[in-house]
């Protein structure tokens, strides 16, 4: 309520919230093994990450496919400035001033030359530049590693074999992997929280006078063009911050991790299953996303081998789990038909009845 002025309604959302944000605070110390937690930190790094796409397309009904693009520049300016600079505090902290402000200035310089032109025309400019970055970054080899990447150390505090602790709480021993873990949440925290801000300011406010009546909102006086900048700005920014992190959780940058069309798509499927336009979706949205990327297959394993051991084979060759993608696809399907609104736009309106 403080940060934002409009808290998620709803008994179900609340609740539905409160049991994400318990588990990944608590993700160390409740799931063993390294597939957990890295689960967790990719969910607290493309909710950031989807929350500030989310700015663009569900509240000013931008349309950008330039997303990665920034994200990978974030990802890059840690990469390269710890890879150059060696492991240290300041080598982190040139590399995501320098990956937001190069960010920021391309996005400041598609906006002001594109956001004239009609929607599907701005979102081929920007794929196009995001495709030419791709390329760039591919090319460059000397600098980005091309399409090895580059690995990269980081400060020691910061490393597994750092420990602050032999007897955490719940007996969890707590190390650099812990102590990463935790730059990652509560940084993906802070940077959700500021975008919950802004798109419930005036700024806000008037992001989404543009999307429902563009031409209205410029009969108000409204610049559209300065605003819808400012916002994909916005969107750089964050999308550059997330790609930061994520870069600094995984000591590796490189096209495939950061750059890929791929992570783009995902993006849209986690807007969409989350909830366009409610910020909160893209908490929901990463955690269904994320989950079913990573676990979906083994669940799919399991289903297969008890359905053969039950005799019934031909309905166990549904259950593949090399068909995982093909159920995922599914998955999004029966979402949009039942959730039009996204599953945070489901569960607010229930609260409304």
């Amino acid at each position: 309520m403080i940060f934002s002025g409009n808290p998620p309604r709803g008994l179900a959302l609340q609740a539905t919230l409160a049991i994400i944000v318990g588990a990944l605070a608590l993700a160390p110390f409740l799931f063993s093994g390294s597939k957990p937690l890295n689960v967790a930190a990719s969910i607290c790094i493309f909710a950031v990450l989807v929350a500030s796409y989310d700015l663009l397309l569900g509240y000013a009904g931008i349309v950008s496919f330039a997303h990665t693009m920034f994200f990978g520049i974030g990802a890059y300016g840690a990469a390269i400035a710890l890879y150059g600079m060696g492991a240290s505090w300041l080598a982190i902290l040139v590399g995501v001033v320098s990956g937001v402000a190069l960010a920021a200035l391309l996005a400041l310089a598609i906006g002001l030359f594109s956001l004239r032109v009609q929607t599907i025309f701005f979102a081929m400019v920007t794929l196009a530049v995001a495709s030419a970055f791709a390329v760039l970054a591919s090319q460059l080899s000397w600098l980005t590693g091309g399409e090895d990447g580059r690995s990269f150390s980081v400060p020691a505090v910061l490393r597994p074999g750092f420990k602050l602790l032999q007897q955490g709480p719940f007996g969890i021993e707590i190390n650099g992997r812990t102590l990463s873990y935790y730059l990652v949440f509560f940084s993906a925290a802070v940077l959700f929280l500021v975008m919950l801000r802004i798109v419930e300011s005036p700024f806000g406010r008037v992001l989404q006078a543009i999307r429902e009546n563009p031409f209205r909102a410029e009969a108000l006086g409204y610049r559209i063009v300065f605003h819808r900048t400012i916002a994909v700005v916005l969107g750089a920014v964050f999308a550059a911050l997330a790609g930061a992190l994520n870069a600094l959780w995984l000591k590796y940058n490189g096209p495939d991790t950061s750059l890929s069309f791929a992570i783009m798509l995902d993006i849209l499927v986690m807007v969409v299953i989350g909830g366009m336009g409610t910020l909160y979706g893209s908490v929901v949205g990463a955690v269904v996303f994320v989950l079913a990327q990573n676990y979906l297959q083994s669940l799919m394993g399991v289903a297969f081998r008890a359905l053969n051991e039950a005799g019934l084979t031909f309905v166990a060759g549904f259950f593949n789990p090399d068909r995982w993608l093909l159920w995922l696809g599914v998955m999004f399907i029966l979402s949009v038909y039942f959730f039009p609104t996204g599953i945070v736009g489901k569960l607010r309106a229930e609260a409304k009845q």
